[in-house]
């Protein structure tokens, strides 16, 4: 199947004496993101958090089978990676809401992009796995 991705032009050309290798400096970037993102639930709480500020409770209740330290773990480095921002509440007992930042807000056509490939190859995964 031959077909642009977009990806073409992050690698050099191909030669019978080149490595193949990607840019070094792309590759890194890329790496980065993937850090950023990477982990069994940044992913869903960055998309529980794309309709506005929600408190700890709410969120966690919202993420299901996550445990208290894990979303706790995960909401710290989502939010020294600029993904995240904290706010304490004025009230008593004290209350924590946590919100996407603007950089996070930037994936919302990744998310857009990921829900439509769910939506047209997520059920021939689902039902290769069911004849298997």
């Amino acid at each position: 199947m031959d077909f642009e991705t977009g990806m073409e032009n992050l690698t050099s050309g191909c030669d019978s004496d080149c490595d193949c290798s990607p840019d070094p400096e792309l590759l890194a970037d890329f790496k980065r993101a993937i850090h950023a993102l990477g982990g069994k639930w940044k992913l869903e709480i960055l998309f529980a958090l794309m309709n506005g500020a929600v408190r700890f409770g709410a969120l966690r209740r919202s993420i299901g089978g996550i445990t208290q330290h894990m979303l706790t773990t995960q909401l710290r480095e989502l939010e020294q990676d600029g993904l995240v921002s904290r706010t304490v509440l004025a009230s008593k007992p004290l209350q924590v809401a946590y919100e996407l930042t603007d950089a996070a807000y930037g994936l919302l056509p990744a998310f857009k992009e990921i829900l439509s490939w769910s939506r047209l190859y997520g059920d021939a995964r689902l039902e290769a796995s069911r004849q298997a």
